[in-house]
């Protein structure tokens, strides 16, 4: 029962890790179609990103960087 527990807990955590980043990539007009729950890996939720084109890692990377230097300059 216990396991189960846990399991299910590692279910939902990636069920909300997927919405979360959903969200956030929208913000920055993003779509990563392949993003998925991948269900509980050794207790823990997984997120599968799957795979992106050239052009879209490349503005992920801009959006990524520009939210890393944001949180830099409120430190």
């Amino acid at each position: 029962m216990q396991y189960k527990r846990r399991q299910d807990a590692a279910y939902q955590a990636g069920e909300e890790a997927v919405t979360n980043l959903q969200a956030a990539l929208a913000l920055a007009d993003l779509t990563l179609p392949s993003l998925s729950n991948g269900g509980p890996v050794a207790g823990h939720g997984f997120v599968r990103l799957g795979g992106c084109n050239a052009d879209f890692a490349n503005r992920l990377a801009e959006v990524i960087a520009a939210g890393a230097a944001a949180l830099q300059y409120q430190r």
